[in-house]
């Protein structure tokens, strides 16, 4: 066996194998799911046999693993990556802006915006306004990190009353996304030392009657309350349209509905 055959196999089996244990899978459970022998994959995952392209792809997609960490587990078996990036301005891409468009577009009097494996803004709608009002201006030079832009001493977080519960929310989600994705780790230092003089709670425990975390926000004399919902698109074959995530915001209260309504009338 030649040597780069050697070390692309010894590659990608820790890669599978960390993989599988991220999703709290035994061998036994992920050979049946895929419809291999437990014994193949072990050989496979110790380097003792090389896998198919085939089957890096059936064990990444019994995984959930990322499209862009597809491609790297077909580079570390010695594949050719399978899926493109294309950025969002191709031409190809037309469907997919015109569709982000009509959803933003759609979602007005409410603010939505769409973001990209980074968490940078993508687009928004008009609404989005609400959110920004008071921020630095050089927290809104492109490209804008929604992350950044919300926990940021001089972006939202002072205006944001629930400042502690919502911080808790995003670091946990970024902290188990940056596990996966290294291109995440120093947003995720950043955040971190980012101030907060309120309670961050480590467990989400909900209270009597419950049934989302709301985003509670000052403007003026209204006290706003959100509740968020994300999209994605179905089916992707491009790793950029795969990370774009579609996050709207709900009025959590009728108070929050007509201030916002008012607030979007001439």
């Amino acid at each position: 066996m030649a040597v780069s055959e050697q070390r692309t196999q010894s590659e990608v089996g820790p890669l599978l194998r960390g993989w599988r244990e991220r999703r709290h899978l035994s061998q036994v459970d992920l050979a049946n799911q895929a419809a291999v022998s437990s014994r193949h994959l072990s050989f496979v995952e110790t380097g003792r046999a090389k896998p198919s392209r085939a089957m890096v792809l059936r064990l990444a997609e019994h995984l959930e693993v990322p499209m862009r960490d597809r491609n790297a587990l077909l580079l570390a078996a010695g594949y050719a990556p399978v899926y493109e990036q294309k950025p969002l301005a191709d031409p190809m891409m037309e469907p997919v802006r015109d569709a982000i468009k009509q959803v933003l577009s759609g979602h007005d009097p409410y603010p939505a915006l769409v973001v990209d494996g980074e968490w940078n803004l993508v687009d928004t709608n008009r609404s989005f306004e609400l959110f920004t009002e008071g921020a630095a201006p050089e927290l809104l030079e492109p490209p804008v990190n929604a992350l950044r832009l919300v926990l940021h001493p001089k972006g939202m977080a002072p205006r944001i009353i629930n400042l502690g519960v919502w911080r808790a929310k995003l670091l946990g989600r970024l902290s188990r996304r940056a596990a996966a994705d290294p291109r995440l780790r120093p947003l995720y230092e950043e955040l971190l030392e980012y101030p907060c003089h309120q309670e961050e709670p480590e467990l989400d425990v909900p209270g009597l009657g419950d049934i989302c975390i709301p985003l509670q926000l000052r403007r003026g004399e209204h006290q706003l309350s959100f509740f968020g919902t994300l999209a994605t698109f179905g089916t992707p074959r491009d790793i950029t349209v795969a990370e774009l995530i579609i996050e709207s915001f709900f009025p959590a209260d009728e108070a929050t509905a007509e201030a916002v309504r008012g607030m979007s009338r001439p």
